[in-house]
């Protein structure tokens, strides 16, 4: 079969200046002037011709990708559900129903012994006739009655707010567009606050809703053009926190939930660099206290306590201290205990406190994942969490606190079968060119050998301290089963060590992080886990980034690249204040409008800026048309001008969603399929005979 041959985009002369440079654009025509409306022929044009060719290219690959499809598929149960939890009178369960994309949402009476529970929300039928659909809030109002409710139906993330009254399903209230997804309910049922997106897609403002006259009252509005807003519901349930920040920096209010009109408490005035988030322990809104996570001590963060009555940070008084190896990740408060989220030397821990003193709890594996699972109660000794490692499925966990003892609720259902002692897993130490030494996470079927012959899949993110934890996948079963291995990069830019692991990652650290990927990449050569030009690699958003500077620093090592919704054209796009995330990215990555070294130094490793007239390896590229985290043209460009400009001949492929956004297709079957085609992508490069 002929494949299409690859589209050329054009080349329209586009040049902008900054800090007396010239920077050429050829393809500065790709970002539609209506976004995120887009309209503009040319560009629909190019962006089905890239979609055509990719189709093309698939068609001799579409019986593996099948095969691919229908294990994955198969490692999923027909039929699943959650673990119930009990809530005001009612518990409540999430099930996959055979054949079902979605969930479907249920409860029962905590006094009903019959097995029958009566539906609260179909996502499948809301679904219905889109090709995409996302359930944002779910939050049923505190006297069981009604259910407010959001939807995405196209990938924009701009959701839309439905409140129904749960007995009959008739609306309380009219819809409200342009949500950003949380709902916070008020004590008594009647009103609920919820957020606002402008048209950045920046939740700037929280407004309350009454349901007996329909009218908005507006709570907060941010000002910053970099500050997003968000809402939480403390523990306690007796207080509605109104939180603003970008990447660094954090502002907290408070007001009863009893009254959510009432006069907003503020905690700590913002200041730049400061950080913290807010719990309340008391039964009452007028009682109690506050715990914080600050790091205004220790960039490890500290929890700190103060009078309800006494919020300000003057007040604060330590509880809790951070250090090098303890990096305090977060926090709940119960009535009796106090839960903390912790990393000790890179390694999960949960740590119990109470009034008898404080212990950690002790899991069954050296090296594993840890976190907090669905705990709605206040009045408990009860804790809820999810539990992984790289060979053990995903478990759900109850620990009690009073007598030590954990309970294992669910474990991960794997059809077919799984036997853990078929793997085999183990965590390395790289040491990176400048003596920095990276955690790596590996895990393989015990049958691959060592000795250089095998492939690897090395999967890395590296940005905003996020942490990419050593967690058990059924998917990545069908790679180990063709021998390959799969490897996790913990390299600086997420906060798998700390926060400093963060920060050594960012801003004018940036290419630590991409160093460390590479570095991983030679380790895995130079340990005989693979051999160079046998790694295929993977990374999303920032983590294609990653995918975009490691492959125009060391293209060599590389066999095939899936870079999924990769944030790639850097510096143009935090030259651009108007783009939705811009003023927020600019803690993260710097600003290089008003800074000239930024500039400089964003310039030197922006994939887009600095692809080359070298080879590059076999690459998977992905997009959303409907992305407003990073736009469709980011990608779009830097193929363009990667297919203009690399010297070798291997397959350069960009599949767009026409219809979706940042994550891809929705729906547990339809992702699997896009699942199924990165790894077809894998195993035509690098095991062809399979």
């Amino acid at each position: 079969m002929t494949v299409t041959p690859p589209p050329i985009a054009q080349r329209r002369p586009y040049r902008h200046s900054y800090h007396g440079v010239d920077l050429d654009d050829p393809y500065f025509w790709l970002q539609d002037p209506g976004y995120p409306q887009v309209e503009d022929t040319d560009v629909l044009a190019y962006l089905n011709e890239e979609n055509a060719y990719f189709e093309s290219w698939y068609e001799p690959h579409r019986g593996l990708t099948q095969t691919l499809f229908e294990e994955l598929k198969g490692r999923k149960p027909e039929q699943d559900e959650s673990v119930p939890y009990e809530k005001n009178g009612y518990c409540y369960q999430w099930r996959f129903n055979a054949g079902d994309q979605y969930r479907v949402w249920l409860r029962q009476a905590t006094t009903d012994d019959s097995e029958h529970w009566s539906t609260l929300l179909n996502e499948n039928t809301l679904a219905e006739g889109c090709e995409y659909f996302r359930l944002g809030a779910l939050t049923v109002s505190p006297d069981g009655t009604k259910l407010a409710y959001s939807t995405d139906t196209n990938g924009s993330e701009r959701f839309t707010l439905q409140v129904i009254n749960i007995a009959t399903g008739d609306a309380l209230t009219t819809a409200i567009e342009n949500c950003a997804g949380s709902v916070v309910w008020n004590a008594d049922s009647n009103g609920f606050a919820y957020l606002l997106v402008n048209e950045n897609w920046r939740p700037d403002k929280a407004l309350y809703r009454a349901l007996i006259n329909d009218e908005d009252t507006l709570l907060y509005q941010e000002q910053d053009d970099s500050f997003f807003v968000s809402l939480g519901l403390s523990q306690s349930e007796q207080l509605m926190f109104i939180s603003c920040g970008d990447h660094v920096t954090s502002e907290v209010r408070f007001v009863p939930r009893s009254n959510l009109l009432a006069e907003r408490t503020l905690i700590a005035t913002r200041r730049e660099g400061h950080e913290y988030d807010v719990e309340h322990q008391g039964d009452s809104a007028e009682t109690g206290r506050l715990i914080i996570r600050s790091n205004c001590n220790h960039p490890n963060f500290d929890l700190f306590e103060t009078p309800l009555a006494t919020p300000e940070e003057a007040h604060w008084q330590i509880l809790l201290p951070g250090n090098d190896s303890h990096y305090l990740m977060g926090h709940i408060a119960f009535a009796d205990a106090l839960v903390v989220c912790l990393r000790i030397d890179g390694l999960d821990q949960v740590q119990i406190v109470t009034d008898s003193g404080s212990h950690l709890i002790e899991f069954p594996e050296p090296a594993y994942s840890v976190d907090l699972g669905t705990n709605p109660s206040f009045e408990t000794d009860t804790l809820r969490l999810a539990y992984t490692s790289m060979v053990t499925p995903h478990t759900v966990f109850d620990y009690c606190w009073q007598t030590k003892a954990l309970t294992r609720l669910k474990v991960q259902e794997i059809p077919g079968g799984y036997e853990a002692s078929d793997f085999v897993s183990e965590r390395r130490q790289v040491i990176a060119r400048d003596g920095a030494h990276v955690p790596m996470s590996v895990v393989r079927h015990k049958d691959t050998p060592i000795n250089g012959s095998a492939p690897v899949y090395l999967y890395g993110y590296g940005a905003y301290g996020h942490a990419i934890p050593p967690s058990f996948s059924s998917n990545v079963i069908s790679l180990l089963e063709r021998g390959f291995s799969f490897a996790i990069a913990h390299i600086r830019g997420g906060d798998d060590l700390g926060y400093h692991w963060y920060t050594a990652g960012k801003l004018r650290e940036r290419n630590n992080t991409f160093n460390d990927f590479v570095d991983c990449a030679t380790h895995l050569i130079d340990s005989g886990y693979t051999q160079t030009g046998k790694i295929a690699i993977g990374g999303g958003s920032a983590g294609g980034e990653l995918m975009g500077a490691v492959v125009n620093q060391a293209p060599e090592l590389f066999g095939a690249v899936a870079a999924h919704v990769p944030f790639v054209d850097v510096l143009t796009t935090m030259l651009n204040p108007d783009l939705p995330l811009t003023p927020m990215e600019w803690p993260e990555w710097g600003n290089p409008i008003e800074d000239e070294e930024a500039f400089h130094y964003m310039r030197s490793y922006s994939p887009v800026d600095q692809v080359c007239a070298q080879n590059y390896p076999p690459m998977l590229v992905t997009a959303g048309l409907n992305d407003p985290r990073v736009t469709y043209w980011e990608p779009a460009k830097w193929v363009a001008k990667l297919r203009y400009t690399k010297t070798d001949n291997n397959v350069l492929l960009l599949k767009t969603n026409m219809g979706a956004g940042h994550g891809g297709q929705s729906g547990r079957f339809t992702a699997l399929q896009e699942l199924a085609e990165e790894y077809a992508f894998f195993l035509a490069h690098l095991a062809p005979e399979q």
